[in-house]
């Protein structure tokens, strides 16, 4: 059976630049695929080829919350493509609950 964990380095080398640079997906993730819309901050701590943990600060103080991937990642590429998209979705999912709805009789 193939190992579930990336190599330490990329592991580390990923959640550095999601945390540095995507910090507003890995928040976007924890409201859309984790239903956590109080959350105000999101960081990465771990990735592997299933999913991800994030630390969520919510009103209330921090929690921890497992994101499982809708398939198993086959490499750092991969990891990409679907962290990509997983945010264009979550993004795509945001706009339209903020979107004000019609009152039309």
């Amino acid at each position: 059976m193939q190992s579930t964990c990336f190599d330490p380095a990329s592991e580390r080398s990923m959640m550095d630049h999601m945390n540095a640079d995507h910090a507003d997906s890995n928040l976007m993730y924890v409201k859309v695929y984790g239903n956590l819309w109080s959350a105000t901050a999101a960081r990465m701590v771990t990735l592997d080829k299933e999913g991800m943990d994030l630390e969520v600060t919510v009103p209330d103080g921090t929690q921890r919350l497992r994101l499982t991937f809708d398939h198993r990642l086959q490499d750092e590429a991969d990891a990409q493509r679907t962290l990509v998209a997983m945010s264009r979705h979550a993004q795509a999912v945001i706009s339209q609950t903020a979107q004000p709805r019609s009152t039309l009789p």
